[in-house]
């Protein structure tokens, strides 16, 4: 087996040992408190089993409009997608293991660019560079389902990607619980810092999580 067979397995390893909501995900609705710096705001979240996003009872729409986001990023992680499917296209390469025996996944063929880290089982890093701006994310804390593993803990570093100069940094806590077969958010903390160092803190708040109920097939 070629060293390329072997980045390759490794990372396709470490791709299908994340936590992914299967095909039957019925859905699920919540109530929301979000706290942001010194406001606080409450609403409806209604997630369809299609992975469309509804939000509701909420009067600000830039508020409104930044929370439909932030639910659409929550569920780009829980959607499932076959390895062919994201990166069939590709090929891979090990870069340089670190002090933390962590190893580097480079990447061939990736649109955005992007290159990974990987530790046992889990992708521990993604390098992307997106136009004008680079970003590192890096896992230092994970649940492991059973099923797969959730990122619980991780930043996300922003960069210029001509000067390398620091855009802005944020750091996420995440908790989760299961409902039926399906593990959800309840919980989640992210700490933004700007370029200029100004801090804000936003925390989302889920209660009342409910999933729908499965539609019947005539």
């Amino acid at each position: 087996m070629t060293e390329t067979n072997q980045a390759r397995d490794r990372f396709r390893a470490a791709y299908e040992n994340r936590y992914t909501w299967d095909e039957n995900f019925p859905g699920y609705t919540t109530k929301l408190e979000l706290r942001q710096g010194e406001q606080g705001y409450t609403g409806n979240i209604r997630v369809n089993s299609d992975l469309s996003v509804e939000v509701t009872g909420i009067e600000d729409e830039k508020v409104e409009e930044s929370i439909y986001n932030h639910m659409r990023d929550v569920i780009t992680h829980r959607k499932r997608s076959s390895f062919e499917q994201a990166h069939g296209k590709s090929t891979f390469s090990f870069g340089e293991e670190d002090s933390t025996g962590a190893v580097e996944i480079l990447v061939e063929g990736d649109a955005m660019g992007s290159n990974y880290k990987i530790r046992d089982k889990e992708i521990c890093q993604v390098s992307r560079v997106m136009g004008p701006i680079a970003f590192t994310i890096n896992t230092n804390e994970s649940l492991d389902t059973g099923e797969g593993y959730i990122s619980t803990g991780y930043n996300a570093i922003f960069r210029d990607s001509k000067t390398n100069s620091l855009k802005g940094k944020r750091e996420f806590k995440e908790s989760y619980a299961k409902f039926g077969n399906y593990y959800l958010p309840t919980h989640q903390i992210i700490e933004s810092i700007d370029k200029d160092g100004e801090k804000m803190t936003i925390e989302f708040i889920f209660s009342e999580i409910e999933l729908l109920e499965p539609v019947a097939v005539a």
